[in-house]
């Protein structure tokens, strides 16, 4: 959230409500109730289903209607100039990342190298480094004819290569910044961003090494399906005379992580604000600096590498903000929502209840991003939802915990997907599978990874 938005806010020391918990309480469902309805039954986009949602919460809270929508256009404003910059240059890294050939490369190089029973393992490896930049949908159009080939050509089992694959994207889209559901949900508690991400890679190895390879081998039992040949397309890189070379790309896609945990590091060893290494650190290592670098450094490292001319590379940059407009539409209606949660009271309620009842903040969380995900089959609507549900927890948090409850609500907002999740779909769709092997696989997958990682969220609560 801006400041002016903080400061907005603080200026008006009345609630939009003053409503009881019992109404609060029944505002908070009918609102989500009509949030899952329009984008279930009437299949409106998720961006109207959010606004509407909003303003029926608002009025069911008992709000005067001019105070619920000055609290969504704030919390819309505010989430959108937070991460709006952030989720678009991410997404130019991604388009870079593909159209140069440079994601072939790194597969490429990587099943070179591997071979039997490593083929699962440099599979997540794989889905993990690709989907550090990219958003979910664009990793699964690119590794899939991957998983294709390799099933086919190495007489591999689908699922065998397929679900770690899945995995990797999953949990890197879930738990990792600079993907957008993590990136609110940060703004949101005001977690530190470079702690987040440190704590979301260590949560990540193990929940994507269970969900991934290890699974991996009971879903190929339950679903011994062949690779179908319809869906192999045309790879990027083959209409390409030339492509980056491996280690630059990898050290393209790793910079800007690189640099935000290099900040992270020195805040922790130097912990001095008027530090000029720590001043430094804190430009070059915040989340906008670090991504505007890595794309510029990967206009050379992977456009220029390519053979791309100025046209093309800015053609590129283009093509990459178009499809993210539907994407910032609703991350953008999600903080408004949230701000309406939070202007209503819903925040204090959501405190009152955890003191109430003795639940552990984290398993709170998870629990809050599980029903909203089972409800509306979008793990970003869940994550920002219930953000703005348990940001008020946040408030006496150490900076671990409150990194730690952004990475247990990421890992709610993963739980069994199903058939209100367009990712349900795209999987069913390209593996060839009916719906019942999609749950078996994919929904079984999605639920391991919720799991897991809210486990060991727990378990990292205890002893830091």
């Amino acid at each position: 959230m801006t400041g002016l938005s903080v400061e907005m806010l603080a200026a008006d020391p009345e609630p939009i409500t003053s409503a009881g918990h019992a109404q609060l309480g029944i505002a908070v469902l009918a609102g989500i109730a009509v949030i899952v309805l329009l984008i279930t039954k009437f299949k409106l986009h998720a961006f109207l289903a959010l606004t509407i949602g909003t303003l029926a919460l608002g009025a069911i809270a008992g709000a005067p209607l001019d105070k619920a929508i000055e609290s969504f256009s704030a919390g819309l404003g505010s989430t959108v100039a937070g991460v709006g910059v952030l989720i678009a240059l991410g997404a130019i890294l991604g388009k870079l990342l593909a159209d140069s050939g440079g994601a072939d490369q790194i597969v490429d190089t990587i099943l070179a190298k591997a071979g039997g029973r490593s083929m699962p393992w440099a599979m997540v490896l794989i889905a993990s480094v690709i989907g550090l930049p990219l958003f979910f949908e664009v990793g699964i159009v690119l590794l899939i004819p991957v998983v294709l080939m390799v099933a086919k050509r190495g007489n591999y089992s689908l699922m065998r290569i397929g679900i770690p694959a899945l995995a990797g994207l999953s949990v890197m889209h879930g738990l990792i910044p600079p993907h957008p559901g993590p990136l609110v949900a940060i703004d949101t508690v005001k977690a530190d961003l470079g702690v987040t991400l440190a704590l979301g890679l260590l949560v990540a190895i193990p929940t994507v090494v269970i969900a991934g390879p290890m699974f991996s081998k009971y879903a190929a039992r339950w679903v011994d399906v062949p690779a179908p040949e319809k869906m192999i397309p045309q790879r990027t890189s083959d209409d390409l005379e030339k492509r980056p070379g491996f280690g630059v790309t990898i050290a393209t896609v790793l910079l800007p992580v690189v640099l935000m945990l290099a900040k992270a590091l020195v805040d922790i060893v130097i912990d001095d604000p008027e530090n000029t290494v720590q001043r430094v650190f804190d430009v070059i290592g915040s989340p906008l600096i670090a991504l505007l670098a890595a794309v510029i450094v990967g206009i050379f490292t992977l456009g220029r590498a390519a053979g791309f001319t100025k046209d093309r590379i800015s053609t590129t940059v283009e093509k990459s903000l178009g499809p993210i407009a539907g994407i910032l539409l609703i991350v953008g209606a999600g903080g408004g929502f949230k701000q309406t949660l939070i202007d209503s009271g819903v925040g204090q309620m959501i405190l009152d209840i955890s003191e109430d009842w003795s639940i552990p903040a984290l398993l709170l969380a998870w629990l809050i991003a599980v029903a909203i995900r089972l409800a509306t089959g979008s793990a970003t609507v869940a994550t920002i939802s219930a953000a703005g549900l348990v940001a008020p927890l946040a408030a006496d948090m150490s900076t671990a915990h409150a990194s730690l409850l952004v990475l247990a609500i990421g890992a709610g907002s993963l739980f069994f997907s199903h058939v209100n999740d367009a990712g349900f779909w795209l999987v069913k769709e390209y593996f060839g599978l009916d719906v019942g092997q999609t749950i078996k696989t994919w929904s079984v997958m999605e639920t391991i990874i919720s799991v897991v990682a809210g486990g060991v969220v727990l378990l990292l609560s205890l002893v830091i």
